[in-house]
Formats: C-alpha cells, sequence, structure tokens
C-alpha cells in the first residue's frame, strides 16, 4: 500500500471523516439530556458491576440502601485498579490507577465531576504521576479543568513526519513537569468560554542514540521550557465524561507560548477537539462514538516534545495500534471511530471495534503527506455502575507490523 498523497487528498479525506454536528435549541437539549440522567439512574438496580461481582462470589454485601438513592451530592463513587501489566512504552510495569468520580450539587442539574490518578512504574525506569480533574460546580455554572503531571520518561523517538520506522528509534532520557489549569464560565446553552495556563517543563535531555530528526530539530538542549495562558471555547452537553452517551463535546483552545513568561521558544498553537457520542437504538446501549484531534502550531518553532504525537492528547489514548510518539509533526490531524456494545444484560461485561486514521506534516517541508491508519478490538468491565467507569482492554494494529495491548481505566475518549 502507497501511503504518499496529495496534500489536498489527505485535507479532503480528513475532512469528510471528521464528525459533524447540528446543535440543537436549548430546550429540547437540555429536556433530553435531564430524560437521560432518569433513565441511567432507573437502570441502575439492573446494573451490575466489579463490586457486585465481588459480593456475589464472597457473600459480602456492601451496603443494602437502594441504588437510586446512592447518586447524591458528596458521595464518592471509586474505581481503583492495582495492576502488573505490559505496554509499548514500558514494557513490564506496575501500577494503581483511580477515578474518583462525584456530584458537586444536584445530579438532575450538575454534571458528574471526576479527578484520576495514577502511579506507574516499569521496567523501562519510566515513573509516571499524573493528575487530571474534570469539576463541575452547581448547575454547571463553572467547570474547572486541571491537567498536573510528573514523569521520569526515558523513551523513544522515531523523527518526524508520517513515514517514520521502528528501525529509527532513537532513545531518549528527559524528565518532565506539566501544569495546565483552566477556568469556564457557562454563558449559554451548554457553551462555556474562559482561560488559564499551560506550562511544559521537559528537563535533564539527554540522547542516548543518534535520530537525524531529533539532533536538528532539538539543536542540543537540555531542558526546554513552554510557558503562557491559553483561551478556551467549548460546548459541551456529557453528563458524565467517564462513558458519555448520546451527546456532543466541541472545544477551540489557542495557546500561546510567550518568553515574557519563560518559555526557551516562542510558539502558538490552535487544538481544535471535537466527540459525538450517537446511541443508536433507544431500546440497547450500543453507542457509536466519533473523535476528532487537531493540532496546528505557527508563529514559531514548538519544543520538539510539545510537537503534536500519537498518544500525546490529554488522556494519552490517540492512535491505538501504535506506541505512543511514533509520528510527530509541528501539525496533526487525528480521527477515530468507536462502536461500543454490550456482551452481557447486567453492564458488566462489553466490547468494541475502532478504527483510527492519523496525519502529522513532514519536516522541514511542513506538508501533510502520509496518512496512518490504525484498528482493533477490546473488551470492557464495568468497576463502578455509579460512575459509569470501564476498564478497557483493547488490541491494536498499525502499519508495518505494528500492534500492541492498550489498558485504560475509563473509556479512551
Amino acid at each position: 500500500m502507497n501511503r504518499k498523497v496529495n496534500k489536498y487528498l489527505v485535507a479532503l479525506v480528513l475532512f469528510l471523516i471528521t464528525p459533524t454536528i447540528t446543535i440543537a435549541q436549548r430546550k429540547d437539549t437540555a429536556v433530553k439530556k435531564e430524560s437521560a440522567r432518569e433513565k441511567v439512574a432507573d437502570s441502575l438496580n439492573k446494573q451490575k458491576d466489579i463490586f457486585d461481582l465481588f459480593n456475589k462470589i464472597f457473600g459480602a454485601h456492601i451496603s443494602s440502601k437502594p441504588d437510586t438513592l446512592k447518586l447524591r451530592p458528596g458521595k464518592l463513587y471509586l474505581a481503583l485498579v492495582p495492576a502488573v501489566g505490559y505496554t509499548l512504552e514500558g514494557n513490564w510495569l506496575a501500577n494503581i490507577a483511580i477515578n474518583t468520580s462525584f456530584y458537586t450539587s444536584n445530579p438532575n442539574s450538575t454534571n458528574l465531576s471526576t479527578v484520576t490518578y495514577g502511579t506507574q512504574y516499569d521496567l523501562n525506569h519510566q515513573l509516571t504521576v499524573p493528575i487530571l480533574s474534570d469539576i463541575w460546580l452547581k448547575n454547571n455554572t463553572i467547570n474547572l479543568l486541571g491537567d498536573w503531571r510528573y514523569y521520569i520518561y526515558p523513551s523513544y523517538t522515531y523523527g518526524l513526519g508520517g513515514n517514520t520506522l521502528l528501525s529509527n528509534a532513537d532513545l531518549i532520557d528527559y524528565s518532565y513537569i506539566r501544569f495546565y489549569q483552566e477556568v469556564l464560565g457557562h454563558f449559554n446553552s451548554f457553551f462555556y468560554f474562559g482561560g488559564g495556563y499551560n506550562y511544559d517543563n521537559h528537563f535533564n535531555i539527554k540522547e542516548l542514540g543518534n535520530n537525524p530528526d531529533f539532533n536538528s530539530y532539538n539543536k542540543g538542549a537540555t531542558q526546554t521550557i513552554s510557558s503562557g495562558p491559553v483561551l478556551h471555547f467549548m460546548y459541551d452537553s456529557r453528563s458524565n465524561i467517564n462513558n458519555p452517551i448520546d451527546a456532543f463535546y466541541g472545544s477551540v483552545t489557542y495557546r500561546y507560548s510567550t518568553s515574557l513568561l519563560g518559555s526557551t521558544q516562542q510558539w502558538q498553537s490552535v487544538l481544535l477537539e471535537f466527540k459525538k457520542y450517537i446511541k443508536l437504538w433507544a431500546s440497547s446501549p450500543n453507542v457509536l462514538a466519533l473523535w476528532s484531534w487537531n493540532v496546528f502550531t505557527f508563529a514559531g518553532n514548538a519544543p520538539y516534545f510539545d510537537m503534536p504525537s500519537n498518544g500525546w492528547d490529554i488522556n494519552n489514548n490517540s492512535g491505538r495500534g501504535y506506541i505512543q510518539g511514533r509520528f510527530r509533526g509541528q501539525n496533526m490531524v487525528y480521527d477515530e471511530a468507536e462502536y461500543r456494545f454490550g456482551i452481557t444484560r447486567n453492564g458488566l461485561l462489553g466490547g468494541v471495534v475502532f478504527a483510527n486514521a492519523e496525519s502529522v506534516t513532514q519536516y522541514p517541508s511542513n506538508k501533510f503527506e502520509y496518512i496512518d491508519p490504525g484498528y482493533g478490538i477490546g473488551m470492557r468491565l464495568k468497576m463502578n455502575k455509579y460512575s459509569n467507569v470501564n476498564l478497557c482492554f483493547d488490541y491494536g494494529f498499525g502499519l508495518m507490523g505494528s500492534r500492541g495491548l492498550f489498558v485504560n481505566l475509563g473509556e479512551v475518549f
């Protein structure tokens, strides 16, 4: 298969598969959303999760209260996974992942808030400590978004562009601190607008191999900092980000990294992200989920590790079928479709099939020339029916024999 294509064909193909949406009027959408919440609450007695399975096996009784009474402000809905596993990036690893979900106010008028935390250490000596938060205040008037991380992250880079080879792998050792914080305010229907601050600090950068793209672009830097304000415009009709049903998310984020706030290089970017969740049949839990994640940098050169790359979206899930950082460029367009279906009637087990396609610009031409597709299948295990959090096991395939297992607490998008 010849992957080299005309840039206009790339743009056309990716445009055609980008999810589109016609936004309904506020009244109709709000009624639909509240009705969906009521149906979720009514169905909880029929649902089963890992806690119910534990009760059945060991004869324990964690709680005798009716399930619908457990949906209330201030109660924490936990999903915890301590595990030993394997990833493409880190080899064998030990980790603990925690999803804490809660309502800050009435569940009928306030979205479910989430804070996810994970600590992971692997045989490649990677240590990752991310804390992600999406908090909704009373009646969804304010949305607080946070992404804080500390990494010690020896990992491979493969160069720039969409036709890099696994044989070009170059081990780079570095540490990383990220601090992203935003405050968005509601102004109409499901529309929000606000801003915040983004900080990326890659330090102790040491190249242990020899990749010409990395050498040419990084120019021997042992530390790079990107620091500056962001503006964020968002439409979000999801009531539960852990596992949305019949909802739409649209986001435009502008970032300005400036030397006035400590950036080693001045540059700007725009992130366009869209997610659409379509419940295909009213009587079925099955959902068609669509995701488009697109980053464009300009007005300067972003540092090497701040350029868009597969596996470096906020949840590190883009590009299933390829190892993280396999494709990197100054601009990136990414689209994915996933069909989510139930296996057991009680919701304990489910499955997915998915396909994705990505394109990054070549270096130094900064042109789109290649499309890199991926596809795969997966299983879902319900960890907490109140927060609707699943433990996800996916096996993905890419080009040139690329394949691997991908594990996530919470849906991939």
